[in-house]
Order: structure tokens, then C-alpha cells, then sequence
């Protein structure tokens, strides 16, 4: 029997997959990659390396399908709505259990297993969010979650004798302990994000991504730019983005395009690289610079000479900038 195991990275998932690869099943496991996963506080790429090592330390298949595009439909409109943020939790599980229903289907696996505990999420893990999530994916019957399987109604595995009820478990609620303790018994170490993260349950970055909806649109260029810097809205059709530290400062960089306006101070003063997106006026590129003067180290000077370059030309502009007050640059960030 052959099963395909929605694989996390995290304990939940690394658990259900043990307890269904010890009853002889076959698995495969999947990961989907999303522009808005964020595990390990800050590594952006943490699922995704997990998720292969899990399938590594299994010994079994790993696949990664990207859904990103796919994901970034349904962020504005989701048909069961968002959560406390921007999080379509609900929809982003459908899509998810779809997805991996087409990949059952072509790998010739049976059932689909997970990590979730019942009660664990508040908005997607409860039985009647479980209940939408299996039916509009058209997966009724055939997703088995093994940490809570036995408070759940009994899933075709389980009444084909696939694999064996009593050897699944009871986990409920948001307490991590039970999972903790198992994992000291199957000597299961080092998992880093026992519970996952998803930037869309961030207060500050889901106001970026309203931002973005309302004035530019939602595209993987403009997303990949919301993960960086601060953020300033100069205008209905110009936004401003601010490194914090060089590596934002590099990465700035590298997502400028045709048409952007980049930012920063001479060599001989420490501070910021700016990017700039939209339509800019004279008055917003000034506006801009005294922007990046407000994060350089003046040294006690009241103004500085700041650069301005618009891609893709080689010509740099200098100018004269004071830092913009902390009551109009509070206005503007996002």
C-alpha cells in the first residue's frame, strides 16, 4: 500500500509519518512551496530543507510542488475567508489537498496522510473546518491524520485495514507536550519548527499585502519585495522600500527592475540603499532621498548628499537631502 505524506518540516508531520511508515506503508513525501512560509523565526527556505531531511532520515521519496502562483489567487478573495490577518487557512489547505490528491493519483498511492491535530489551529483544524477542507478537495474519506485519528471519524484506511486504528492516536488541542514526548521515544531530534509559521499571520506584513492590493497588485516580483526592508507608501502609484542591514541592502539590489529608482548615500557615510517602485515626481524622488537620510549616520551634519539612479541607466544624480521629520515618515510607513 502506498500513501503520500504532506511532509511540513515540522514535528506534526514527522511524527504522522513514522507512525504510518511502522504499519509497512509506502510513502512519498510532499512539500509545497509558497512565497509566504517563514519557519526558524527567520529562514525563509526552513520548510523546504526540513521537509527533505525528514524524508531523508525516513528513507523515503521526497517531491516539492510549487503552488505559488496558484496561492497568490486566492489571497484576496478566499471563499472561507481569512483568518486574523491575511491568512486564507482554509482555502490554502484546499489547495494543498488538491494538489496533492492529482499527485496521488499520478504516483498510483491510495490515501493521503498528515500532521494536523485536531484543535491545534484555530481556524483550520477544528472538525468542521476538517470536514470543508476534505469535501470541496474532494479527498472525503481518503485523508488520514494519524496524531488524531481516533477522535475523527474512521477513514477508509482504516476500514480497508490498510492500516490499523488502534495504532494511531488521540492528540487534541494546542498543547505540544504529547508530540514532544513522542518524539523522545521514536528519538526523533533536532526538529526546528515544531509548529510551522506563515508570514500572511504577521499584523505588519499583512498590511503590506493590503497595501499591495490596493495599489499595485499581488505578483511574485512585488511579493518577494514586501519580505524585505521598511516599507513607505509615497504616493497612490510609488512605493518605497529601505534596507535595514546589507544583506537587505544586497537584496534591494537585486530586485530592481527596469523602470525602479534605487537610493543610497556616498561612500564615505554609512547608511541605507533604498528602492524605489511606481511613478516618482521630482518632489518623491527628493522625498525619497531625505527618506535615506533619516537611517544614515549624519556624524551632526544637517544635510548630505544622497544618490539617485534609475534602472537601468548608469547616471547617478546627487542630492542634497535633509532627513525627513519622524512625524511625516511615520505617515508614510506601511
Amino acid at each position: 500500500m502506498k500513501a503520500v505524506a504532506l511532509v511540513s518540516g515540522g514535528l506534526d508531520s514527522t511524527l504522522a509519518v513514522r507512525l504510518i511508515k511502522d504499519q509497512g506503508v509506502e510513502l512519498i513525501a510532499l512539500n509545497f512551496k509558497t512565497p509566504f512560509c517563514l519557519c526558524d523565526g527567520k529562514i525563509a527556505a526552513g520548510c523546504l530543507n526540513h521537509a527533505r531531511q525528514v524524508a531523508q532520515n525516513e528513507g523515503i521519496e521526497f517531491k516539492l510542488i510549487n503552488i505559488a502562483e496558484d496561492f497568490l489567487k486566492i489571497i484576496e478573495h478566499p471563499k472561507h475567508g481569512h483568518g486574523s490577518n491575511m491568512n486564507p487557512c482554509i482555502d490554502c489547505r484546499i489547495l494543498k489537498f488538491r494538489k496533492a490528491k492529482e499527485y496521488m493519483q499520478e504516483v498510483g498511492a491510495s490515501f493521503i496522510i498528515t500532521g494536523e491535530v485536531l484543535g491545534q489551529r484555530p481556524m483550520s483544524q477544528h472538525r468542521a473546518a476538517l470536514k470543508i477542507i476534505d469535501k470541496d478537495s474532494q479527498l472525503e474519506g481518503l485523508v488520514l491524520r494519524p496524531l488524531s485519528a481516533r477522535l475523527l471519524e474512521e477513514t477508509i484506511p482504516e476500514k480497508e485495514g490498510w492500516v490499523s486504528r488502534e495504532k494511531l492516536l488521540d492528540f487534541n488541542g494546542r498543547n505540544r507536550n504529547p508530540q514532544m514526548e513522542l518524539a523522545e521515544k521514536f528519538n526523533i531530534k533536532d526538529y526546528p519548527c515544531p509548529a510551522g509559521g506563515c508570514l500572511l499571520t504577521d499584523p505588519e506584513f499583512s498590511k503590506r499585502i493590503k497595501d499591495l492590493i490596493k495599489h499595485e497588485g499581488l505578483n511574485m516580483h512585488n511579493v518577494e519585495l514586501l519580505k524585505v526592508g521598511r516599507h513607505f507608501r509615497l504616493s497612490p502609484d510609488a512605493r518605497l522600500v529601505v534596507g535595514r542591514n546589507e544583506r537587505e541592502n544586497q537584496k534591494l539590489l537585486s530586485f530592481a527592475v527596469d523602470q525602479d529608482y534605487l537610493f543610497y548615500p556616498g561612500e564615505d557615510l554609512a547608511g541605507p540603499t533604498a528602492l524605489g517602485r511606481g511613478i516618482f515626481s521630482e518632489e518623491l524622488l527628493n522625498l525619497s532621498c531625505a527618506t535615506v537620510a533619516r537611517y544614515c549616520d549624519l556624524n551632526g551634519r544637517k544635510e548630505t548628499g544622497i544618490n539617485c539612479k534609475k534602472m537601468p541607466q548608469d547616471a547617478v544624480s546627487i542630492r542634497k537631502s535633509a532627513p525627513i521629520a519622524n512625524a511625516e515618515l511615520i505617515k508614510l510607513r506601511i
